[in-house]
């Protein structure tokens, strides 16, 4: 160290005892999970009086401003019985859709036989008709390509597909050669639904391995209940619609589960964060903390969200509704509609039920339990007007007006704080101020003073004694 740089750092008693007020309000208002951020994200806090919490919430601003500033106030942990029951209502509707309605299995599940022939998109229905007419039975008939048509139907013998070649050639104008028939067999759609739930089964077990090692096995059991969420509704939506089935089906649907977990970490993240050492600090409770971590994120995944789904509305209402392509339709409302349900998961289910399962744990129930009484004092001391400590005053914006009271280091310690003359409990004299008090002819003698007979004066020797 340099002797300027010495000379730069403040020493002595003054500078101990030096202050900065900004530093002590600020570390004592820095309560990340307690009762002032849930106040500043206009969130209630369990068990607090319905006046405190309005005088310490928030302006509210716009929708759109809260949302930017995490402010939401969306008390979805608190209320997440609600949630839970309309989840279950939209998975029953889903189930019971997937039941009596069915899917709509394409050629590559059910087997059939497929005709390409060239023909512009004017004269699909003519194609169509054709085929019909001749015995068939068309599943689906779409333009590819832009210059062909192709029909899907069920699987033909060699007589009827002979004679649907000729028909539909005949309606365009074009040689049968030029119509292109394929059989396909139903047990290639097998192998394909066999790989893909066997693809999904590997992704569930290694995502719980992750989950359970990288946070707790109950973030595990959240993210899992959310993921099968997305798969239930999202295959119900497909069934009500009636959509043709097709691997590009299943490729959207194993997509849309990965979207899925990855909003659902990220808010799993900011709930491992606002909940670490909860228990030593009980500024709140594992439920409180958790939907604040939810409000927190959910600026982030509603922008994420919004990303992701702009181009898959592109893909299904521009392309397939309004240029026609029949092939983008499959994978695009898959797509669609797992990412909205992937959203709504992260958000309204995967939290609340890692809530649900870490408040039944006898120490979440222990800490809820502190942070109760915690603030059933503090209510019962501002309604009896007490004084509150330091810190506590720090947290509260009026509770003292001047900037020495406002700090968390001892008045004592602060001369520019004291008052001119203080109040002491002890009087303290210095010795010139201390006189003798004469009681019955004696006086009472000071430390170090030699015992004086009575009528002696305090310099007078006893008589009889020489000084040697």
């Amino acid at each position: 160290m340099t002797p300027r740089d010495a000379a730069d750092v403040p020493l002595g008693t003054d500078a101990d005892e030096t202050v900065d007020d900004g530093a002590v309000l600020a570390d004592a208002a820095g309560d990340s999970t307690g009762d002032q951020a849930l106040a500043d994200a206009g969130l209630p806090a369990e068990g607090a009086t319905p006046g405190r919490s309005a005088r310490r919430a928030p302006a509210r601003g716009s929708l759109a401003h809260r949302l930017y500033n995490g402010e939401a106030g969306l008390d979805v942990v608190g209320k997440r019985r609600f949630w839970f029951r309309v989840t279950a209502v939209v998975m029953l509707l889903c189930v019971l859709a997937m039941v009596f309605r069915g899917f709509n299995f394409g050629i590559e599940f059910a087997g059939g036989t497929s005709l390409r022939v060239p023909a512009e998109s004017s004269q699909l229905t003519t194609v169509r008709e054709a085929a019909e007419g001749a015995g068939a039975e068309v599943s689906s008939a779409q333009v590819v390509g832009g210059n062909s048509v192709l029909l899907r139907t069920e699987a033909l013998d060699a007589d009827t597909e002979e004679a649907v070649v000729a028909a539909v050639a005949e309606s365009v104008g074009v040689p049968p050669a030029e119509v292109s028939p394929q059989s396909v067999s139903a047990d290639w759609g097998g192998d394909i639904t066999n790989q893909a739930l066997k693809a999904l089964l590997v992704f569930l077990v290694a995502v719980v391995a992750f989950l359970a090692v990288r946070f707790q096995p109950k973030m595990a059991v959240g993210a899992i209940v959310a993921v099968l969420h997305d798969i239930v509704v999202t295959a119900g939506v497909y069934a009500l619609i009636g959509f043709e089935v097709t691997p590009s089906t299943v490729i959207g649907l194993l997509t849309i589960l990965g979207f899925s977990l990855y909003d659902t970490v990220v808010v799993f993240d900011k709930v491992e964060e606002n909940t670490k050492d909860l228990s030593k600090s009980a500024r709140s409770t594992y439920g409180e903390a958790a939907n604040l971590a939810v409000n927190q994120t959910l600026m982030r995944s509603i922008n994420t969200s919004v990303i992701a789904l702009l181009p898959v509305a592109g893909l299904l209402f521009v392309g397939a509704g309004l240029l026609g392509a029949g092939t983008l339709k499959d994978l695009a409302l898959v797509l669609f509609v797992g990412l909205a349900v992937g959203t709504y998961s992260s958000i309204f289910l995967a939290t609340p039920v890692l809530a649900e399962l870490k408040e039944r744990e006898p120490e979440q129930q222990a800490l809820r339990k502190r942070v109760l009484a915690r603030r059933a004092a503090e209510a019962r001391t501002s309604a009896s007007g007490a004084p509150r400590g330091p810190v506590a005053s720090a947290r509260r914006a009026g509770g003292a007006t001047s900037t020495a009271r406002r700090s968390a280091v001892a008045v004592a310690e602060r001369p520019d704080a004291l008052p001119d003359r203080p109040d002491a409990d002890v009087q303290v004299e210095s010795p010139e101020s201390v006189q003798p008090t004469v009681r019955s002819g004696s006086s009472t003698p000071r430390p170090g003073q030699r015992p004086q007979r009575p009528g002696q004066k305090p310099a007078q020797r006893p008589a009889g004694r020489k000084r040697r």
